[in-house]
């Protein structure tokens, strides 16, 4: 039922979404998000979606703002109002506050003829036939689509101000959705340690800088350049494969051509590079330069993996 009633909206757009999303577009204010009862609770979340996306935004209870909270609204402030029926005491008490302060409305409502249908700007327009309550009374289809509504207006908003993934990690600088969009190689490499060896480096010397760097691999570095890569396991095939090691220098067991990385990239750009190879730390580049390493273990920490 409310996925039909979400189809539905499509049939219900008119000119005044367009209006209203230009009118909130062109403001030099906020948006004023107000409600109550589910529907404040919609506009709470429709409010961190705008100030997610580029547009500031601020939510006031329809209840409180008779009460003293209307001073949160500014001469040049947007205000959406979100009602399904429109009639409810607190809207009727509202919305006149609001026209004589000459701000902009605009309705989210299901009935366009309501108190606040009249009154409004603009009207979005969420009729639903029936709630998916069996009762016909607890908010549901209707919230549903309040939401979508709101998310529609949200994303036109963020199409109109060109707002990209860069943008999107400015506001979103916590947890790992912000690091997959900000964390650079650079961020991880820095901090660990810089295992190297020369190619003339004898096995015992390669197998000490392995262990005391402790990330399970040391670069192969002549002139500041990647020669080649020792892991782990090569040192262990190393050991099936001969009994007499001690003359093998780094040259002699090295990977050529080691996968590296370049340390202005991205770090999900190092994760996908070691899923494609199959590989749990990557050598990196600076200007051409051997920088140091960046490991799975790395991504892991940062939530990345």
């Amino acid at each position: 039922m409310e996925s039909r009633a979400i189809l539905n909206l499509t049939s219900l757009l008119d000119s005044n979404f367009a209006d209203a999303v230009s009118c909130i577009y062109n403001s030099k204010g906020r948006v004023i998000i107000t409600g109550i009862g589910k529907s404040a609770i919609i506009a709470t979340k429709i409010v961190a979606t705008l100030n997610s996306t580029g547009t500031p935004a601020v939510f006031m209870h329809a209840a409180d703002a008779i009460h003293g909270d209307l001073g949160l609204i500014l001469d040049d402030d947007v205000v959406i109002c979100i009602s399904k029926s429109g009639n409810t005491p607190e809207i009727k008490v509202l919305v006149p506050l609001i026209k004589r302060a000459k701000n902009k409305m605009i309705a989210i409502t299901g009935n366009r003829d309501s108190f606040l249908g009249i009154n409004a700007d603009f009207v979005l327009n969420t009729f639903v036939e029936k709630e998916a309550c069996p009762n016909n009374l607890a908010p549901t289809t209707s919230t549903t689509a309040q939401l979508v509504m709101g998310d529609a207006v949200a994303i036109c908003l963020l199409e109109l101000r060109g707002f990209t993934s860069n943008d999107f990690a400015k506001y979103h600088p916590g947890g790992a959705l912000g690091k997959k969009l900000y964390l650079r190689v650079s961020d991880m490499s820095d901090i660990n340690e810089k295992p190297q060896v020369n190619p003339d480096t004898n096995i015992k010397e390669v197998i000490i800088e392995i262990s005391e760097k402790m990330l399970g691999v040391t670069a192969v570095v002549e002139n500041n350049k990647i020669m080649g890569i020792i892991t782990d396991g090569d040192l262990r095939r190393m050991l099936t494969k001969s009994n007499d090691f001690i003359h093998l220098t780094a040259k002699d067991i090295m990977g050529a051509n080691p996968k590296r990385i370049d340390a202005n990239a991205m770090a999900v750009e190092a994760k996908e590079l070691m899923e494609t190879h199959g590989i749990s730390q990557l050598l990196v580049e600076k200007q051409g330069e051997y920088a140091g390493i960046v490991h799975i273990h790395d991504l892991i920490k940062e939530g990345i993996i």
